[in-house]
């Protein structure tokens, strides 16, 4: 029903919103609490087992974090009177609260849940839980002023370290893009307390790089890596396309996504961060493996020809493939 979609999409818009324009705790809360309940019949919308179960998981995990940013706020307004969210000061409310959000965004070490629920979505829904779902709770990380930098170092390293380790057994090309999403989160946390506009260019370049993924993935109607191998004969033109995306998300020079690894690296550097910089550079490599073996099965493995009908990769669906072209041109060529 569309009436019943456009309630949703308004409850999601509306959630992110009032988490941005709230400097009350209370009211951030409210704000991820409508966030995720709006999400949720988004996601069970297929009535398939897979589905009701990843957005079961789905909503536990919001629940425990919402719960925990709650316990924190309050706990933090009994210790010092403060509801405002900029004047957070006593370190474990601080913690804590960094920690709810960071289970929210799925950080490493609580970022089990996220390639499970992911790989029980459909493509859409997946894309909005990978990039409109990470909003709120980067708005509040980067208003919390006083937070331990070590915790989100430590956050950040374990994210890219577990997002590069993680997607390279993996066959199911949703759980990859799972994986891809906390590495890079795992970047945009390293950097957040030392540079929060690199954070936002980040997550804007992350924003486009999965946007066009998604669609792609969407029109070859792939979930897998072996359903890829054959997508050739579906989309020849898209299917050369692809492996610069994904490249791209990798952050290989010259395309889009190396930008703001570069940026971040060499802002680590200034701030004498070497080894940690050192350490990120190389688990960025993991991911790039994972990259090239996707790059690999699409366009360099011989796929099975289609004599039998036309090639139907002339689009019929203009709503798709006018974002595609925008959000693809975009990933491999701003930098």
């Amino acid at each position: 029903n569309p009436y019943i979609l456009a309630t949703l999409l308004f409850g999601l818009g509306l959630g992110t919103t009032i988490t941005f324009a709230s400097s009350h705790w209370l009211l951030a809360w409210m704000g991820l609490e409508i966030n995720t309940l709006a999400i949720i019949p988004l996601m069970a919308q297929h009535h398939h087992p897979r589905a009701v179960e990843a957005t079961t998981k789905y909503f536990l995990t919001q629940a425990t974090a919402a719960a925990m940013l709650l316990f924190a706020s309050t706990t933090n307004a009994w210790l010092t009177g403060q509801w405002d969210i900029q004047q957070m000061s006593h370190p474990f409310p601080l913690t804590l609260i960094t920690l709810a959000l960071a289970l929210k965004i799925g950080l490493a070490p609580m970022h089990t849940w996220l390639p499970e629920v992911l790989q029980g979505l459909d493509l859409t829904t997946g894309l909005v839980l990978s990039t409109w779902q990470k909003l709120a709770p980067f708005a509040l990380l980067l208003q919390i002023q006083n937070v331990n930098p070590t915790i989100l170092v430590t956050l950040g390293l374990a994210s890219t370290l577990v997002g590069g380790w993680g997607g390279l057994n993996q066959t199911q090309l949703r759980k990859v893009l799972a994986y891809s999403s906390i590495a890079h989160l795992g970047w945009m946390i390293l950097i957040l307390r030392y540079s929060p506009s690199l954070t936002l260019l980040a997550l804007l370049t992350y924003f486009v790089m999965t946007f066009s993924t998604f669609l792609v993935f969407k029109l070859n109607k792939s979930t897998s890596i072996n359903a890829l191998a054959i997508s050739w004969t579906k989309a020849p033109i898209l299917t050369s396309l692809t492996p610069l995306v994904l490249l791209s998300l990798g952050g290989l020079p010259p395309l889009t996504g190396f930008m703001p690894k570069w940026l971040i690296l060499q802002e680590l550097a200034k701030q004498d961060l070497a080894p940690l910089a050192t350490l990120a550079a190389l688990s960025a490599l993991l991911s790039l493996y994972f990259y090239l073996r996707i790059s690999y099965a699409m366009t360099l493995t011989m796929s099975p020809n289609n004599l039998t009908g036309v090639t139907p990769w002339r689009f019929s669906s203009p709503q798709l493939t006018l974002p595609l072209a925008i959000a693809t041109t975009a990933t491999i060529s701003l930098l």
